[in-house]
């Protein structure tokens, strides 16, 4: 019955995406570029490195266009990566809040710390036991050939310490996946996404985890509404913060362990590795 509803939308923007998505996507640059050498030194007032200053209407114009991109293709990270950042200020704030108020996570807001490769021992990871959560990440990045050093930084957050929590839900969202047990297929990224949208309320999560269905066949569906939904979506509203774990320096605990201090129940499906987009 969803399906049939959706059947005359998923045709329509099938036959209108490609255009839409380029028009939008061109007039999102003409926006941000026709004030040429004002808006590149003016809106450029150092909150952070890479920080653009954009106005209330510059940031719904890119919403829209990075959201019509995304729609279009989920792994178009950099559009995902725009429009979490012009849609997620209030999201943002309670995130920051909720940090706060945990020891951990007040830690994290003051030392910053970052998950790149850089900043990783992957020689140590390695030699950690099965089952421990660095061995588990480690092996998440190889299975599914992915690298921290994919996440892009923050350029549209109008504030230094929300920008910082923003990069940080970036660089952790791999870790969820090591968490959860959920590979980089489709179904996998859209089982996170509502795992997400529970946890931490930013827009672009809730799309994801209201559109992401959409590309899913049948069989893949019924998985993600019958078990794999309910799973992630309960998981995500009473887990502790998840961002609030200082993950750099739990390497060596059990991930069952970790699941169980974060009130994280493990998958109900396993499912494996497989980077085919429609997998």
């Amino acid at each position: 019955m969803l399906q049939r509803l959706l059947n005359p939308f998923i045709r329509l923007n099938q036959r209108h995406r490609s255009l839409t998505c380029k028009g939008l996507k061109a007039l999102c640059i003409h926006q941000l570029h026709t004030s040429g050498a004002e808006f590149t030194h003016s809106y450029c007032d150092g909150l952070y490195p890479g920080h653009i200053q954009t106005t209330a209407f510059q940031k719904a114009l890119l919403a829209v266009g990075s959201g019509v991109a995304a729609l279009h293709d989920p792994y178009r990270h950099d559009m995902v990566a725009v429009l979490g950042e012009t849609t997620g200020h209030l999201a943002l704030i309670n995130l920051r809040d909720r940090m706060k108020n945990d020891p951990e996570g007040y830690t994290i807001l003051t030392e910053r710390p970052r998950i790149r490769l850089s900043t990783l021992d992957l020689e140590k990871m390695a030699t950690l036991p099965d089952g421990t959560f660095g061995r588990e990440y480690l092996r998440f990045l190889e299975d599914n050939k992915v690298t921290p050093d994919s996440r892009a930084e923050v350029k549209f957050v109008d504030n230094e310490e929300l920008a910082y929590i923003m990069l940080r839900y970036r660089e952790v969202h791999d870790l969820l996946h090591t968490l959860l047990g959920m590979p980089t297929n489709m179904l996998g990224e859209v089982a996170v996404k509502w795992f997400e949208a529970a946890q931490t309320g930013l827009p672009m999560c809730v799309l994801g985890a209201l559109l992401g269905p959409l590309r899913l066949n049948a069989s893949r569906l019924q998985s993600l509404f019958t078990s794999l939904g309910p799973w992630a979506l309960q998981n995500g509203r009473r887990a502790r913060c998840v961002l609030s774990i200082f993950y750099e320096r739990r390497w060596e605990q059990r991930l069952e362990d970790l699941r169980q201090e974060l009130n994280i129940q493990p998958p109900p499906v396993i499912l494996s590795a497989s980077n085919k987009r429609g997998a």
